[in-house]
């Protein structure tokens, strides 16, 4: 990842050296902690522009993945600075083999080296971008699937490059909730779980009636559990029934009730582009029905992060902790009483856990 400051030599002109230099190790702190976030390393700084490693030192499976959502965090995050004047970034992301590792220079001077095109590519596709935007190379663009919504700005001529190199600008997160949906490339064969797929049908008809049933599904990363879930509502897609997902994430490990907060989005259809009048107007109008008295929809508009009287009731945090999973639990139960609910919780932490 590279990211650059826009307009730092205006900055230069209207600010004496002291105050530029406050402004500008703001911005290099707001980036280096929003970074670090998402297993960012910071690897230089070069002025107004910042050199980020994903998948060194140490690796993940979704490097691609991390590296983009550190990028819109670091534009929202450097926006919101309380500097002198606002500032803004322009980002660019590329993903590639490198050699790196080897400590060139000395004394302060001293870094890691880094060797192959990807760093001078995100350099490159860093330029593309608009303030406040983020610019990403196709090699990263393919190992993020459809989590993000993005604009293809198609093959663009790059300096040093021979050959024009597509680009992407990624406009924020997708609506598509499940990760296992917007990584999957294509539908491939269910091999080797008849026995565990009849299980889970079995548990469905017997919910069907009447009876509540919950089934654990755990194993190592990789073996199938999503792909396992994924056919079970393929096989009763058929059948009248409703279905509420709720996908926890590594990235927002703080919020026990990220997944509650994603669905409650979800179910209300809410837009990127939506105001905080309309979100309002959209959840009252989804859930008003469901709910057992305003309360319950002031604590979850308080939830949301929306304007409500939730405060106005002077609960103490345990009860209102009660109210807001009974309200969640109303909702449950008004759908239940419509016809067969199928519940599905994927990446489970312990602290959602204990909600479930």
């Amino acid at each position: 990842m590279f990211c650059d400051l826009v307009g730092s030599t205006p900055l230069s002109t209207r600010y004496d050296p002291e105050d530029l230099r406050e402004i500008v190790g703001a911005y290099h702190r707001c980036v280096t902690d929003t970074v670090g976030l998402f297993g960012g390393f910071v690897a230089k700084y070069m002025g107004d522009g910042v050199l980020v490693y994903f998948g060194y030192p140490e690796a993940h499976e979704d490097d691609a993945e991390r590296a983009t959502r550190a990028g819109l965090a670091v534009i929202d995050a450097v926006g919101g600075l309380a500097t002198q004047e606002p500032l803004n970034v322009r980002i660019g992301i590329a993903t590639g083999l490198v050699v790196v590792g080897d400590l060139i220079g000395a004394g302060a001077a001293q870094e890691r080296g880094v060797v192959g095109e990807t760093p001078n590519l995100a350099a490159r596709l860093q330029a593309l971008a608009r303030p406040g935007t983020m610019v990403v190379a196709d090699s990263t663009r393919r190992q993020i699937g459809t989590l993000f919504e993005i604009e293809d700005l198609g093959p663009q001529p790059l300096a040093g490059f021979a050959e024009p190199q597509r680009a992407w600008r990624v406009v924020g997160e997708s609506g598509v909730v499940s990760r296992f949906e917007a990584l999957r490339s294509g539908t491939t064969p269910l091999v080797g779980r008849d026995e565990e797929l009849d299980l889970l049908l079995r548990r469905w008809q017997q919910a069907k009636t009447g009876e509540g049933r919950v089934v654990l599904t755990s194993g190592e990363p990789g073996i199938g559990k999503s792909r396992l879930t994924a056919e079970l509502g393929a096989r009763i897609a058929s059948e009248p029934h409703r279905r509420l997902r709720y996908f926890c994430s590594p990235y927002h490990q703080d919020s026990a009730l990220y997944p509650f907060i994603s669905q409650l989005e979800h179910a209300a259809s809410f837009g990127r582009n939506d105001t905080v009048e309309g979100k309002l107007k959209k959840l009252r109008e989804t859930f008003t029905l469901e709910a057992r008295g305003d309360i319950e929809i002031e604590l979850m508009a308080e939830l949301l992060s929306l304007p409500s009287s939730a405060a106005e009731l002077n609960l103490s945090p345990q009860r209102r902790r009660e109210m807001l999973l009974e309200a969640l639990l109303h909702q449950l139960e008004a759908l239940a009483r419509l016809g067969p609910v199928l519940m599905v919780f994927e990446s489970t932490r312990p602290r959602v856990s204990c909600w479930i």
